[in-house]
């Protein structure tokens, strides 16, 4: 089955009062620096952004634009597979400033396509982390049975299939940032 990369770009950033995926932690632009990566993983990389945030992004790479109903990154995972019903999608957020190759290398080598999905479990709360994971078409299927029942989270479509659950060797590379003072954390992690 076809592995595809998605960017996961189309939030508000409420929290964070500024576009994460615009943050520079290295040099360069979230998303741009999620793109390199990726693109060392998978042979295409798409961005999923809303409609207003085209412009940013349409010299970068393919965009997938939001096209279906549901409301965060529901959304952006149910419009990639309106795009391409048969592929299976290697998704990462924007948030993810401490991601790198050697956690995306080890999420791809250890991909489960006979599961719904592969995902990292969270070292956080030890529940999958649903955006960064690897989405197959029969788990993409039950997050949109989830979406049409009114329920738009990821983790929680995840709990309800049959899932390939990895420990990341390199579990402080799945730290979120979504609030200014969790940017400030990254970067001095970074920096450290």
């Amino acid at each position: 089955m076809e592995l595809k990369g998605l960017i996961l770009c189309g939030g508000y950033s409420t929290r964070m009062q500024q576009d994460k995926s615009s943050i520079s932690y290295h040099g360069m632009p979230q998303w741009q620096y999620l793109l390199t990566l990726l693109k060392g993983i998978v042979p295409e990389v798409y961005i999923s952004c809303r409609p207003d945030q085209a412009a940013v992004f349409s010299e970068a790479a393919p965009l997938i634009t939001d096209s279906v109903r549901g409301g965060g990154p529901a959304t952006g995972l149910l419009s990639a597979s309106a795009a391409f019903p048969d592929a299976a999608w290697f998704v990462l957020a924007c948030d993810l400033p401490l991601i790198s190759h050697q956690s995306l290398e080890y999420l791809a080598a250890h991909r489960n396509p006979g599961k719904a999905a592969t995902a990292f479990i969270s070292p956080v709360n030890h529940l999958p982390e649903p955006l960064i994971a690897i989405w197959e078409p029969r788990g993409l299927e039950v997050l949109a049975q989830s979406v049409a029942a009114g329920k738009s989270c990821p983790r929680k479509a995840l709990l309800q299939t049959d899932i390939q659950v990895l420990e990341n060797p390199y579990a402080g590379e799945q730290f979120n940032a979504n609030t200014p003072e969790e940017m400030q954390e990254a970067i001095k992690t970074l920096k450290a």
